[in-house]
């Protein structure tokens, strides 16, 4: 049995591997408004971090989510694990 986390890393992995295939097929669901966008925009928020964000990207997750907890917004001392 596929995991979720499994099958979502594959289908992320597709859609950078097939950009354009994968632009075409979002966009029919996409606000008309929205489908003049640039593939360079989509590849902004759709790349190899979307994948795994490094270890810069789980530091900063970490100190985000510390500054909530010490504003008082997140009540447990959040934690962050690895992908």
């Amino acid at each position: 049995m596929v995991s979720v986390t499994q099958a979502l890393r594959e289908s992320i992995q597709y859609a950078i591997d097939h950009r354009e295939e994968a632009l075409a097929y979002a966009m029919q669901f996409a606000a008309i408004s929205m489908r003049s966008l640039p593939i360079s925009f989509v590849g902004m928020y759709v790349n190899e971090r979307t994948l795994d964000y490094g270890d810069d990207g789980r530091e900063a997750v970490r100190r985000l989510l510390d500054m909530g907890h010490k504003a008082g917004i997140i009540p447990q001392t959040p934690r962050v694990s690895g992908c």
